[in-house]
């Protein structure tokens, strides 16, 4: 291949000018389906029908439109990028590769988190330098939030974010070999609100010989909302927009209008006579289905997919500590969260009160927290997928404690993406409002994770045993080697 600044690849939707750094080569803002604007917002997606001449893709794509969101004296930037960046087309990917040619290398598809309503391609959190550096295709995804992307509606598709991407992957398996990856060695992971679409792939039929191997980052595979629930969130938003709820009258209304009716839809109480609310009131939007995709495995390719899954141990610290709401919790505010999130309260409280007498009312509060949104989900993933698919289930636990905010941000929810990403030495993460606290990462913990995680792309093996739930074995990062354990 031809060595200057500016490489092009031929796709054949068109070609692409993209730049070249010492990781490899990186293509920007590279559209997989048309702009959804308009009724368009409430429509399934479309192919992008391509472009004439080179387009060029150095420059980051606009995002999703999405609100505002802040932790206190925290500094989330690197993980929700930029906000709202309008533009005319944001169904689009990136794509980090060591070169465009004719290798036939691992590829990995990230879907970025957020809680189903911020994040974008343009988080600095998800450069894929290392990925490329060591030999794997990497492909980032934005897709539809909010409103457009998740609302249930009259007229038009449920889970119109998912349908994005789908659309992506679609787009990875027929134009993806342009880029040196090989379309039939997939990973998809996600984390947050990612990893939730992620384990819903791997119940949906259209998204079977799409991807070979899943990660599943601090998600859920109980987290999707009833239609009942849905409909309480549709109900409220067309109330306060003073319309209708079908996609007819929304495709009317501007996306500002969409963001400005956010604060409005908070705290919504979706707890009915059958579920609870999976996201504890932390975001109004989340996927909509039937059946929980823990519980819908066989409907998927999950039974052909090998999984790699896992939480952080402190995930709850995220919602508490940047709030100052750790220390100021109470037991009303322990026995509320029980309330809200388990069927069983009072037994939750006191299992975590066994496993931690010493634990102060905050703690309890963040262990439940951090159980309910993505612990217990997680583990009825890792026990479902295992049995169907055969030992092809492998989980970790993240434990390194962030120094962040006077040391009490411990192993948050969204820790780990640096260590994944191989970036924890970054000095943006640094600091005690940056994410990874003013002490240097420890040596060797980034290695470690990433490297698995390019391991088990490359060959589904991430390094240890494969996750027995009858005998749960957790490979520990940040902490001891492996340990034997019901919990994920």
């Amino acid at each position: 291949m031809r060595q200057h600044s500016n490489p092009v690849v031929v796709t054949s939707s068109g070609a692409l000018r993209g730049l070249r750094d010492q990781s490899g080569e990186l293509y920007r803002a590279i559209p997989y389906a048309t702009t959804p604007q308009g009724a368009r917002r409430f429509a399934p997606p479309v192919p992008h029908p391509g472009w004439p001449g080179v387009r060029n893709a150095t420059r980051p794509s606009p995002t999703a439109p999405q609100p505002t969101r802040a932790f206190g004296r925290l500094d989330m930037s690197p993980y929700f990028g930029p906000g709202w960046v309008p533009g005319d087309e944001y169904l689009t990917v990136d794509v980090r590769t060591p070169a465009a040619d004719d290798e036939k290398r691992p590829v990995m598809v990230f879907i970025h988190g957020g809680g189903f309503v911020t994040g974008s391609t343009r988080a600095a959190l998800y450069d894929g330098k290392a990925f490329a550096r060591d030999g794997v295709v990497l492909v980032t995804v934005n897709y539809r939030l909010g409103i457009p992307g998740f609302l249930d509606l009259a007229g038009a598709p449920p889970n119109r974010g998912l349908l994005d991407v789908l659309a992506a992957l679609r787009w990875v398996r027929d134009t993806v070999s342009a880029f040196g990856g090989d379309p039939g060695n997939v990973t998809v992971l996600g984390q947050s609100a990612g990893a939730t679409i992620t384990g819903a792939l791997l119940a949906t039929p259209e998204a079977d010989g799409l991807f070979r191997r899943a990660i599943i980052q601090s998600g859920s595979g109980t987290g999707a909302f009833t239609p009942e629930q849905a409909q309480r969130v549709t109900a409220r938003t067309a109330e306060v927009l003073g319309v209708r709820a079908t996609a007819e009258q929304f495709a009317e209304i501007p996306d500002e209008d969409f963001l400005g009716v956010m604060p409005e839809l908070a705290g919504l109480d979706l707890r009915t006579a059958t579920a609870r609310d999976p996201l504890l009131g932390l975001s109004p939007f989340s996927l909509v289905l039937p059946v929980q995709p823990a519980e819908a495995l066989a409907e998927g390719p999950a039974a052909e997919v090998s999984v790699l899954i896992g939480t952080n141990t402190e995930e709850g610290n995220l919602y508490l500590v940047p709030q100052d709401r750790l220390e100021s919790s109470t037991e009303a505010d322990v026995l509320a969260l029980a309330e809200a999130g388990y069927a069983e309260p009072a037994a939750a409280v006191e299992a975590r009160r066994t496993a931690r007498p010493d634990a102060t009312p905050g703690e309890l509060r963040s262990a439940l927290l951090g159980e309910a949104l993505f612990g217990v989900g997680s583990t009825r993933m890792a026990g479902a997928h295992a049995r169907l698919s055969g030992r092809r289930t492998y989980v970790y636990s993240f434990a390194h404690r962030s120094t962040a905010l006077d040391g009490r941000l411990g192993a948050a929810h969204t820790v780990e993406l640096p260590y994944v990403f191989d970036l924890a030495d970054e000095p943006w993460l640094h600091g005690d409002s940056g994410l990874l606290g003013p002490d240097a990462a420890p040596a060797g913990l980034a290695e470690a994770m990433h490297g698995a995680w390019v391991a088990f792309a490359r060959n589904g093996d991430p390094g240890w045993a494969a996750y027995d739930p009858d005998e749960p074995v957790v490979k520990v990062f940040g902490g001891p080697r492996v340990s034997t354990g019901p919990r994920v």
